[in-house]
């Protein structure tokens, strides 16, 4: 299989070097196939992927976009197999982290794989029950049938560490250019419509973790409430988030309970913010641009 590994980057800081060391060492994977697109950047984010032998495409910062920058790459690298998604604050946890999880692809009929997100050293108890919650120790796979038992979590996935099979990419006509945030999300749920399996491979690991405030927290989930008001398709065919947001909330209360039982409090505030943005944005309608522009985390998609 001829493997290429897309990163969209915008100044990627001090963790960046660290995480080219880690893509260098991997057992799958030469310089050469890792695709930095750059939203030109102004600190030495280009200068050290070019030094590492990376391909390097240098787009104007007022063009990224979460779907249309991907797809674009992808056009670049259209000879591709397989193409692996990577986010700039994600760090490769082992040399054969790539390797394992394109090795899924042996089934044809699995369209796209995403790995197993661990906690970067300094998460808070949030962001590390996050990463429990959602990305088990249990590898799996999905299709279609599985929607009555775990509903809109059949099409999870996550650009940070994803894998796509290029043929099947294009048959759900790639990444969508017109969404706020979960390109990844929509194309497994298209890939998931066209009869294809979506994989979720433990033992492929990248840490990979945010610490949000409570007000990081409303803007993130008002975007995803813009997102489900505008493709409404996803939760008429997957169902409504409301019961997997209910099983969250009360396994995060439980594990603060047992970690730092004094952050309840923040807990429960973080929660809300979550509901009140979320509950905002599906209604985003009803906004001016400019407070939507202000109520958002992505600014960049109100323009």
């Amino acid at each position: 299989m001829n493997v290429n590994c897309i990163i969209p980057t915008y100044e990627a800081g001090a963790s960046w070097s660290q995480a080219i060391e880690a893509l260098q060492q991997q057992t799958a994977l030469t310089s050469e196939q890792v695709f930095v697109i750059d939203s030109s950047s102004n600190d030495n984010t280009v200068l050290l992927s070019k030094q590492a032998g990376f391909r390097v495409h240098v787009i104007p910062s007022t063009e990224f976009n979460h779907g249309g920058t991907r797809q674009l790459a992808v056009n670049l690298l259209h000879n591709s197999d397989i193409v692996v998604f990577l986010t700039q604050d994600a760090l490769l946890a082992s040399k054969d982290a790539i390797q394992k999880l394109v090795a899924v692809f042996d089934d044809a009929q699995v369209g796209c794989a995403y790995g197993r997100q661990l906690p970067h050293a300094d998460a808070s108890v949030f962001a590390s029950h996050a990463r429990l919650f959602n990305y088990g120790k249990v590898s799996y796979i999905r299709t279609l049938s599985d929607v009555p038992s775990h509903g809109i979590k059949t099409a999870f996935l996550s650009n940070s560490f994803a894998a796509y099979r290029m043929s099947a990419l294009k048959i759900v006509g790639g990444f969508p250019g017109d969404l706020i945030l979960a390109e990844d999300m929509v194309v497994a749920a298209r890939m998931l419509q066209a009869n294809y399996k979506v994989a979720y491979v433990a033992d492929a690991c990248v840490y990979h973790s945010h610490n949000y405030t409570p007000a990081q927290e409303f803007k993130r989930y008002f975007d995803i409430g813009v997102l489900h008001a505008r493709e409404p398709w996803l939760l008429q065919t997957f169902g409504k988030p409301t019961g997997e947001g209910r099983r969250f909330v009360l396994s995060e209360w439980r594990y603060v309970l047992k970690c730092a039982p004094w952050l309840l409090p923040l807990s429960v505030i973080n929660t809300a913010m979550k509901w009140l943005g979320y509950s905002l944005g599906k209604k985003e309608y009803r906004l001016p641009l400019s407070v939507k522009r202000h109520l958002s985390m992505v600014k960049g998609y109100w323009k």
